[in-house]
């Protein structure tokens, strides 16, 4: 695309043990964000996040492409996800991004849009909302980064096999809208913030979404995920668009 365009990407939970989400992301970067005004994270760009002080050689690779493509002039914006929420500035520098607050109206291209990792729209899961509030708290992000290494890395896989866990009793249940958007939700928060466009990921379920604020006419973008594809959302001036794409191609 030659005309001046931003892209918004979620949810590719990069993890050592999934190699070629990795390589599908680092293509993305070379192939297709390096021709964009802005590349916009919104929230789990790893599946697990424990701290800046992570070793680990997959964190490197990361920052040092994002590097990259910050240098060439590429804006880069990061919302913390439900994953991720322990990334700080110390890596965000790291990677050349800038790092956001948990939802944001940015102008884009002339309309003002609503952009947000997408877990606080999902009012109707309880249990997550009840953790989610521990975990946005400052004090216990403070004090749990204070905790040792090895110690966080046991909490992570931990928490990892109770997202699992959580995730399969809905299905069992027959209940997987518990996980997705409570439909009030959404107007109710695009109203509140002026807009008529939201982009957001978190539910892993892309498509594109009509809804009405207050009598006019909004439209909701939701971001997939990178478990089996290569999703992303193109907007330029002219045109909003969502793309979906094999690992491997």
């Amino acid at each position: 695309m030659s005309k001046p365009h931003t892209l918004f990407i979620a949810d590719l939970h990069l993890a050592a043990d999934r190699p070629d989400i990795t390589q599908a992301f680092l293509r993305f970067l070379s192939e297709k964000a390096i021709s964009a005004q802005a590349l916009y994270i919104l929230g789990d760009l790893f599946e697990v996040w424990i701290g800046d002080d992570n070793p680990e050689p997959l964190l490197a690779e990361v920052a040092d492409a994002l590097k990259v493509l910050s240098n060439q002039g590429v804006a880069l914006y990061f919302i913390h996800g439900n994953r991720d929420f322990f990334l700080r500035k110390a890596y965000a520098d790291r990677c050349g991004m800038t790092l956001l607050p948990p939802s944001k109206v940015i102008d884009l291209y002339g309309t003002p849009t609503l952009i947000m990792h997408g877990d606080s729209l999902c009012t109707l899961d309880i249990a997550y909302q009840k953790f989610r509030k521990w975990w946005d708290q400052p004090w216990w992000q403070w004090l749990m980064l204070k905790m040792p290494l090895w110690y966080r890395q046991r909490l992570a896989r931990r928490a990892r096999a109770r997202s699992a866990k959580h995730k399969q009793q809905y299905k069992q249940q027959a209940q997987p809208q518990i996980m997705d958007v409570t439909p009030d939700e959404v107007p109710r928060v695009m109203a509140a913030a002026g807009v008529l466009k939201l982009i957001h990921g978190h539910t892993h379920r892309p498509a594109v979404h009509q809804v009405n604020v207050n009598g006019a006419a909004g439209e909701r973008y939701v971001l997939g995920d990178w478990y089996t594809q290569s999703s992303y959302l193109t907007v330029s001036a002219e045109n909003w668009q969502l793309h979906f794409a094999n690992l491997a191609d």
